[in-house]
Order: C-alpha cells, then sequence, then structure tokens
C-alpha cells in the first residue's frame, strides 16, 4: 500500500511538473522578465531607468494597424507612426571610411521600423559624391563624418515592404537638400517606386478628406512623399509638405508641456487649409536613455496639448526619435488610443469591432467611455475634427491572463498530490 501510495505520489509531481512547463510564459506589458523570451508577441524585455523603474520589463515594439480593423475612412482619419531620422540608427557602420560624428536617432533597420508598424519615414537628402546620399548633418551640406548611406538604399527597403504588402500606405517627408537637376525624380524612379506614387493632381486641398485608404490601395497610390524644397513641386512634381498638412514646431519647442507652436513655413495648427497633422515629440539633442521616459510620460501630455492647439483635431502623424523606447506601452498604447477613440468610440483600436457601431466595444480590460461626438458643421471637411474632451493617456495597463492560468494549474497540481496521499 505504501509502496502504491509513493508512486502516486511521484506521478502526481511528474504531472504537475509537467503542466507548469506547459504554461504559457510569457508576459504582458509591465510584467517583469530577463530575456525576451520572457515576453509576448510585440513585447521585447527591456528597462527605463530614467523613469524610475529598476528591473527589466515587457514592453511594446509593435503598432496595430488602424486599418487592419476599422477599414475604408479617409486617409486622414486614421493616426500613423513616423521615425525621427529614420536612417539615423545606433551602430550603422560608416560607409565613407570615415568614422561618423553625428547624432543618432533611431536603433533598428528601416525595414524593421516598418515590419513593426511604423509608416512615416524622415530622410534628410543631400547631393553627396555624386549621387544622392541620408546624412544627419549641418549648414545644408553632407560630410564624409555625417553620411550615412546612399538615399537608393533605404529607398529600396521601402519599395520592398510595399510589394510584400499590397494594401499597407508609406509616407516619407524629406528635408531636401538635392540641388542637382531631377535628382529626386531620379532616385525614386530608380529605386522603382514610381508605381506606388500618389500624384500630386489627386491631392487634396483646402482641408478636404483625402481619399479612402481602400481608393488609394485599389489604385497603388501607397507611397506619399512630401519635401521641404517649395520649388520641386513644379519642377519634378514632389508635393511642398506645407502646402498639404500642419505641421508642430520640431525639436525641444515642440516639446514644452502646455505650448505647441506651429512651424514658422506651417500655417497655424487650427487653420483649416490642410486636413493632415503631423506633429514633432523629440528634443533638439537626442539621448537614448531619456527617450523611454519622453515617450511614455511626455508624449501623451503633449498630444492632449497639441490636439487643443490644432482645434480638436487628431495628429495624423506622431515623429519621434528611438520609437520602441518607453516604460511599457508609450507610442503605440497612445495612438490605440487615438485611433480607438475616433474611428470608433472605444479606449483602443483593439477594442474596436469590424462593422460594429460607434461605441460597440469588445472588453479588452479597460473601461470604454463611447464614441465621442463630432461637430456636424465640420466633419464633412476635416474627418479627424472631434467635439469635446479626448484624454488621450492610456486607461490602466492591461491585465495578465498568464498569471490566471498559473494559479489554476498550481491548484490543481497541489489537488493532484493531495489525492496521491
Amino acid at each position: 500500500m505504501a509502496r502504491r501510495s509513493c508512486f502516486l505520489l511521484l506521478l502526481s509531481l511528474h504531472i504537475a511538473l509537467l503542466l507548469l512547463l506547459l504554461i504559457p510564459c510569457y508576459g504582458q506589458v509591465g510584467n517583469s522578465c530577463s530575456s525576451a523570451r520572457d515576453c509576448g508577441v510585440g513585447l521585447y524585455c527591456g528597462d527605463c531607468a530614467a523613469s524610475g523603474r529598476k528591473q527589466p520589463s515587457c514592453i511594446r515594439d509593435l503598432a496595430i494597424q488602424p486599418t487592419s480593423i476599422v477599414k475604408g475612412l479617409p486617409f486622414n482619419r486614421y493616426s500613423w507612426l513616423v521615425t525621427h531620422n529614420s536612417f539615423s540608427i545606433v551602430g550603422e557602420p560608416s560607409r565613407t571610411g570615415v568614422e561618423r560624428v553625428t547624432f543618432y536617432n533611431q536603433e533598428d533597420t528601416v525595414t524593421n521600423q516598418l515590419r513593426n508598424g511604423v509608416r512615416g519615414l524622415m530622410l534628410d537628402m543631400y547631393d553627396f559624391g555624386g549621387d544622392v546620399w541620408l546624412c544627419h548633418s549641418l549648414q545644408g551640406k553632407c560630410y564624409n563624418f555625417t553620411a550615412f548611406e546612399p538615399a537608393i538604399d533605404t529607398l529600396k527597403e521601402v519599395e520592398a515592404f510595399l510589394s510584400e504588402n499590397p494594401t499597407e500606405i508609406v509616407t516619407i517627408f524629406i528635408e531636401d537638400y538635392v540641388h542637382s537637376p531631377m535628382g529626386l525624380s531620379k532616385l525614386f524612379t530608380a529605386a522603382d517606386l514610381m508605381k506606388y506614387w500618389y500624384p500630386i493632381s489627386e491631392m487634396p486641398t483646402s482641408g478636404q478628406d483625402w481619399p479612402s485608404v481602400t481608393d488609394m490601395a485599389a489604385k497603388n497610390h501607397r507611397l506619399l512623399v512630401f519635401t521641404s524644397d517649395a520649388s520641386k513641386e513644379a519642377s519634378e512634381g514632389i508635393a511642398y509638405q506645407w502646402s498639404y498638412l500642419l505641421e508642430n514646431e520640431s525639436g525641444d519647442p515642440g516639446i514644452e508641456p502646455g505650448s505647441c507652436p506651429n512651424r514658422k513655413e506651417s500655417q497655424p495648427l487650427n487653420a483649416r487649409s490642410a486636413s493632415l497633422i503631423l506633429q514633432n515629440y523629440f528634443p533638439t539633442i537626442p539621448v537614448q536613455s531619456e527617450a523611454c521616459k519622453e515617450n511614455s510620460v511626455g508624449l501623451p501630455q503633449m498630444v492632449q496639448t497639441c490636439y487643443a492647439a490644432a482645434g480638436n483635431r487628431i495628429p495624423n502623424f506622431i515623429a519621434l526619435n528611438f520609437y520602441m523606447r518607453s516604460d511599457g506601452g508609450g507610442v503605440f498604447d497612445v495612438q490605440d488610443r487615438i485611433n480607438g477613440l475616433t474611428l470608433c468610440g472605444c479606449n483602443s483600436i483593439a477594442a474596436c469591432q469590424a462593422g460594429a457601431p460607434a461605441g460597440a466595444c469588445k472588453n479588452t480590460g479597460a473601461p470604454n467611455t463611447g464614441a465621442p461626438n463630432r461637430t456636424t458643421s465640420s466633419s464633412s471637411i476635416n474627418g479627424n475634427v472631434i467635439s469635446g474632451t479626448i484624454e488621450f493617456k492610456s486607461p490602466a495597463s492591461r491585465t495578465s491572463s498568464t498569471s490566471t492560468w498559473r494559479n489554476f494549474v498550481v491548484s490543481l497540481s497541489l489537488v493532484l498530490i493531495l489525492k496521491a496521499f
């Protein structure tokens, strides 16, 4: 009898151990971790000492594409993630044979940025070495110690992404120092991107809605390109940026709490001359270790400030340094909330349901407030205009189902052991 009880005890212990091994041990946002294997899909294991976090935790690095849930609305109804100086990547080897002396703004390749949900790229283009290069430079000139790579290399990454993802739309903002005749036209042609080009003739003026994302994909107009050089619109057919969108000040003025001034080239943010808004949120001098705090604490507050400055219009583009850095959800949670509130009246785009009426939200662990009321007089002109007050700060972090499952298995194991006795 004692031998039988001992056998049952050992068997129960083996079963309990097997069940524990089968538990999905993937942590959610904010859970402690020691490596990426401890975190679920779309998360990585990182730290944020600047926010007071002393232990590594699971942090988001993957966006939810709003068009995958709420389809067919005008392009200017959505909010998209943009990387500032997308090409200025930490650890990028020198292509000139000279050690680079400049600031860095991102940590992963442009291909990876796009795969993680980035849909806007800020690229500084210069004449250099008889070609067009991406440089993070000064005084309008590229040097061998500020150069990164020929621009065509990055544009080929964009082409590959658009080819592999036939419904996705990418926007490129060019800080333009290219003076060679037809330099940009030749560049985009060589990169085989003209087949995706959104023509100026179809860009809305005077603040009208853009075409729907469905129509843009159907026509293969999936690459929007804007230049900072006004002369390129007439000479090369490239849209002058501030004729089609409004933009706040970049650098330190763009992160000053309580203030959201427009960039000097742009009309005021509350103007109705354009239906796209670009919000810059990055300091003049990028600091990797501080970015997690900036993207977690300061960003939601500045989105709120700029939303009010723009006459209750959401930012269609949010541009950041080190976009993956945060103390949890970062820009991904902020944009989920923007898209959720404005597209379906839910606290997150993840709670929206395709084809459901506004305010019909899935349970994602956070309360939903219902659909914000749109102003009848202006919604037909600017679909991103909303009346009333909206809090863009993300709700409390989601709860983990892993701990619930683990508690269940531990309890079951104890029952099996007791039964053995």
